[in-house]
């Protein structure tokens, strides 16, 4: 989480969303167009398998057209396989970075 909020720092230019975001994005102040964005991430994320042309469509109505939504399944997917690999070796973090709450639990043999 530390790594992409550090990002979105760089990208927004507004520390007070970053957190807002990073705490609860629920209660962010977004657009409309990034809310539905990022429900549409969290479905994906958490439950991949409950995804319908319903989700899409609501993307559509937000405004994405389908490279946008094309690009938005890539990026989402290929965050979650990343994420869950660094997760299961135990990729060192950034020396800026807190530790991994599991950290103790590395398969490196540490």
């Amino acid at each position: 989480m530390e790594a992409h909020a550090h990002d979105l720092r760089a990208e927004v230019d507004d520390a007070s969303l970053v957190e807002a975001i990073k705490t609860d994005w629920t209660r962010a102040a977004l657009k409309d167009a990034d809310r539905a964005l990022l429900d549409f991430a969290v479905t994906l994320t958490k439950t991949p398998g409950a995804m319908t042309r319903g989700h899409v469509e609501t993307l559509r109505a937000a405004g994405f057209d389908d490279r946008a939504i094309s690009d938005a399944v890539h990026i989402v997917s290929y965050f979650n396989y990343i994420n869950r690999i660094a997760d299961a070796v135990g990729v060192d973090l950034e020396e800026w970075m807190p530790p991994h709450p599991h950290a103790d639990r590395s398969f490196r043999g540490d």
